[in-house]
């Protein structure tokens, strides 16, 4: 079934201005995620004294912290409406950097940056349902392009993230990346003012009947909500897999910190870059096809990266991995919004995002196995 927005919530103009607005939070909110993942693996692999295959948790702990939130993200939404949700994201990813200064290497510390980490990985939640907000009173239409113009947001995040680690990564020496998080917390404080223009309308009070929609299971239980939250889960689990273990990989192989947060830069610049057309993509070739191209280049990412422990190896297979991601995951996106009714909306996208990160986070605790042989290589 098509989900159908009713007439007196349907205002493209709104939507547009809406997309550029999140569009500007995603790529803070986006920022910040590249950071974590271009230097939580290594803060973890130097704050470790034994157990070198631990050095990914923090990673981890940020995505489970986003599948946690999920579901109360899309319960706060829809009691009290999505820019006093959306607002409520930002301080939670303030709070990263606040037991960094506790470092050096002691596990104490690695626990309160992973538990930091998991904090700021709530705030992941909310930024998750910019795209979602963006096709509120969007058309039928423009919902696949007011996705796409939110998520190209993450475009200017790839260039700001891995930036803000090399500008800031000494900047405290010798707690290596402790401005860097500083910095990150200063970003989410510019994302907070920005979402305070936000105005999405909330719909009339409606019956009983009406607000509660029909049964979850019956949602899920259709064939398009299963193909569409399978290629989701598929395309950001081996997105996260990959990405989580690469900046850990290149230093093993001899390459720097700079050369990492570069390749995090084209990897993010890669899931985001083609966010400007993909929307179009989708209105003339379809969601099914956008996605399957999506699931091609995420196996050419494989055989790549299965090729060679150079340079332009890891950056090769980074972009694949990112193009892959931007149409796997824009196109299950946009396949999702067939599947619910305006008042089942946030029920159903927090469904979706918890059975997403979930795998994700799942994904993400893999890369410990090559770490534990990486470590014991070193010692």
């Amino acid at each position: 079934m098509t989900a159908v927005t009713p007439d007196s919530f349907v205002d493209d103009r709104l939507a547009k201005r809406n997309a550029l607005l999140l569009a500007l939070a995603q790529a803070l909110g986006g920022a910040s995620a590249s950071i974590v993942i271009a230097t939580g693996p290594l803060a973890g692999y130097m704050m470790l004294e034994e157990d070198k295959s631990l050095a990914t948790l923090p990673v981890s702990a940020m995505v489970l912290g986003t599948a946690f939130g999920t579901i109360p993200a899309g319960m706060i939404m829809r009691r009290f409406g999505r820019r006093a949700g959306f607002m409520g994201g930002p301080p939670f990813l303030a709070s990263c950097p606040v037991c960094w200064p506790h470092m050096p290497c002691s596990g104490m510390s690695f626990c309160c940056f992973s538990l930091a980490l998991c904090m700021g990985g709530l705030a992941g939640a909310f930024v998750q349902q910019y795209r979602f907000a963006a096709a509120d009173t969007a058309s039928d239409a423009f919902k696949p392009k007011a996705i796409s113009w939110v998520l190209a947001g993450g475009v200017l995040a790839g260039i700001v993230g891995p930036q803000t680690v090399i500008a800031t990564k000494d900047l405290f020496e010798p707690i290596l990346f402790a401005g860097t998080y500083l910095a990150q917390a200063g970003l989410a404080l510019v994302a907070f003012c920005l979402l305070a223009f936000i105005r999405i309308p909330i719909p009339p009070r409606q019956t009983h009947a009406q607000a509660g929609g029909r049964p979850l299971r019956q949602i899920m239980a259709q064939p398009r909500f299963i193909v569409a939250a399978a290629c989701g889960i598929c395309s950001y689990a081996l997105m996260s897999l990959v990405m989580t273990a690469t900046p850990l990989a290149m230093i093993a192989c001899g390459l720097s910190e700079n050369d990492a947060a570069l390749g995090i830069q084209w990897h993010v610049l890669a899931m985001f870059g083609p966010s400007f057309f993909t929307g179009n993509l989708i209105a003339r070739f379809g969601k099914e096809r956008i996605v399957s191209i999506g699931l091609a280049l995420l196996a050419g990412c494989s055989i790549v990266a299965l090729m060679g422990v150079e340079l332009a190896h890891f950056w090769t297979a980074l972009v694949l991995l990112g193009l892959g991601w931007n149409f796997g995951f824009i196109g299950a996106t946009a396949m999702l919004t067939d599947t619910y009714r305006p008042e089942e909306r946030n029920l159903v996208q927090a469904t979706n995002d918890f059975l997403v990160f979930g795998f994700v986070a799942t994904a993400s605790f893999f890369p410990r196995v090559r770490c534990s042989t990486c470590s014991a290589g070193a010692r």
